[in-house]
This record gives C-alpha cells, structure tokens and sequence, in this order.
C-alpha cells in the first residue's frame, strides 16, 4: 500500500502525524517505509530523532539526488537503530519493521519534470510495494511538482494493481478548510490533475481522506471563560458546516488529533512513556492509533467518493 500525506498550506502536521502513523503501524507488526518527498525542507528524520540527517543527508545519496539520477535508489534507514532517542530505539514489535528513505540537505522543489524522474519513482515505490507492507509518501506542501510527479507514477502500468491512499491534513480553520478543498477540488488540484495524466474514473476520489488536526476538545476546555467555550463551539459548529458544504464531511474525513502540548514546541514521534510520564495526553496516542488503523482498514475506504 502507498499512503500519499499531502496538505495545501504548511505548518497543518502533516509530517509530524505521518511518523507517528508509521510508528504505530510498526508496532502492530506491519513493515512500513517512510519516504520524505518534502524536497524543499527534508526533516522527517529530525522528527524520527535521527540527528545526523535531521534535514536530510549532508553528503547526498537521498531521494532528490536519486530522482535526479545522481545515485541508485538509497539504502532504507532503520529508525530504532539509528535514532538517538534511546526509547524509541528500544520500542518495537517482534515482526514491525520501520524505516526511512531520507531526502537531501539543501535540495529543493524541482522545476521540470522529466520522464526518466517519473520512470526512477515508479522503480522506488515497486520496490516499496514489494518490500514493506505500508509505504509512507510525504509530500511538500501545495501543488508541488512532487505532487505531479507521484500522480503521474501511479498511473502507470507498473503501479496499476497497487493500492494508493491520499491523507488531506489541514487544520481545523476556515482558513485550512478552503486550502484543502481547493488542493483536491480546484483547476490544479488532485482530481484535475489526475483526470489530465489519465487515471482511471473514480479511483482517485475514492481514495482520497481528510485529517482534521489540531481540534480543541470541546469537553476538556474547562480552563476557558463561559464566553470563550460558547465561542468555541460555535466555530467548531460553523466549521463542520462548512466542511460539508466543501465536500469534507464526516463520510471522507479519516480522523483527527487533538491540541497536543507536546507538539507545540517539539515535532517528534510520541511514545507511551511520554503518556505514562504525563508529558504528552493519552488522548493523542489514541487518535495516532486510531488513524493508522483506519488507513489500514478496507472497509473505511469503501463507499464514500469525493467526486
């Protein structure tokens, strides 16, 4: 399975709730692979506390440069043995297996797409496919030429028999709600995107999912004045109006994540001694735990269609 983490706007978690997905995923046994597509600002190995390559690899050898055609497809990182978090080393399932294939420091987005890019990332996610159970496909934000790319990767002959699954983060905002809309809906979205390279009527609506992040608890705002909580919910009732009035209703939305402290000031992969040291909320394992099964769970991706 290739599991495509897009967002319109930056700064939605996306990445962050991406790592924690596989992470989970990986303690439930399945073999997943993490592949850092955000070519512009590669830090999915800071956010797995991997500190030598926290932006990417210094030297070269990653993803861009592959694409490229600078180097052959990169050597996977083993998370647990090569992170510096100690814990997070030390936390595994007996058949889980989680690792990265980093970007490169200082690479960015790339200006023209050439068909030898396209064939070297079919190459990358059929030995994805073959090898681990769950690929993880982090994509720059926006409508990016990373985005054009894999669209135009997974339409191919190689790829056609392999399920792909698109996550739409964005933050519980008017704001996000119409930037996400507008990254699966509008002229250079998605789906225009994807009917312009030849995919396959429906296939892509239906695989595509919203997550919500960063939703205040409505019950757990005990700290707010009568004002704010009556505020707060009603935001919270004109979002979900608006949400289905964007086509981003509860039929198509994944999950969501609570405001999580934590993450506030440090993007990084949330264990259960977090929880037990009452240093990150239960509530947030739990809605990680929740998305990575629901991802996973076939009869949550049947029925509901973006058209």
């Amino acid at each position: 399975m290739l599991v495509f983490s897009v967002s319109d706007k930056g700064g939605t978690g996306r990445s962050v709730t991406s790592c924690n997905m596989a992470y989970r995923l990986s303690m439930k046994g399945y073999k997943v692979a993490y592949t850092d597509f955000d070519f512009g600002s590669p830090t999915a190995g800071g956010t797995f506390e991997i500190s030598r390559i926290d932006n990417g690899l210094p030297d070269g050898g990653g993803l861009h440069d592959y694409l490229m055609g600078l180097c052959n497809i990169p050597d996977p990182l083993s998370v647990r043995s090569e992170t510096d978090r100690t814990d997070l080393g030390q936390s595994r399932h007996p058949s889980g297996r989680l690792v990265l294939f980093p970007g490169d420091r200082g690479g960015a987005e790339f200006n023209t797409l050439e068909p030898k890019m396209v064939d070297r990332c079919v190459d990358l996610f059929a030995k994805c496919e073959r090898e681990y159970d769950v690929t993880f496909i982090d994509l720059s934000a926006g409508r990016s030429a990373a985005l054009q790319l894999v669209l135009d990767a997974t339409r191919k002959q190689e790829l056609d028999h392999v399920v792909s699954r698109w996550l739409v983060f964005h933050r519980w905002t008017s704001q996000h709600i119409a930037a996400a809309r507008a990254l699966v809906h509008a002229e250079h979205g998605i789906l225009k995107l994807g009917e312009a390279l030849e995919h396959p009527e429906g296939r892509l609506a239906s695989s595509i999912r919203y997550v919500r992040t960063a939703v205040p608890e409505l019950h757990r705002a005990r700290d707010l004045r009568p004002a704010q909580s009556a505020w707060l919910q009603r935001q919270h009732d004109a979002l979900t109006r608006t949400s289905i009035r964007n086509r981003m209703g509860n039929t198509v939305v994944l999950g969501q994540t609570p405001v999580e402290p934590m993450l506030q000031c440090r993007e990084q992969v949330i264990l259960d001694v977090d929880v037990a040291a009452k240093i990150a909320n239960p509530e947030t394992v739990d809605a990680f735990r929740k998305l990575a099964d629901r991802l996973v769970t076939d009869a949550v991706w049947e029925g509901a269609v973006n058209p």
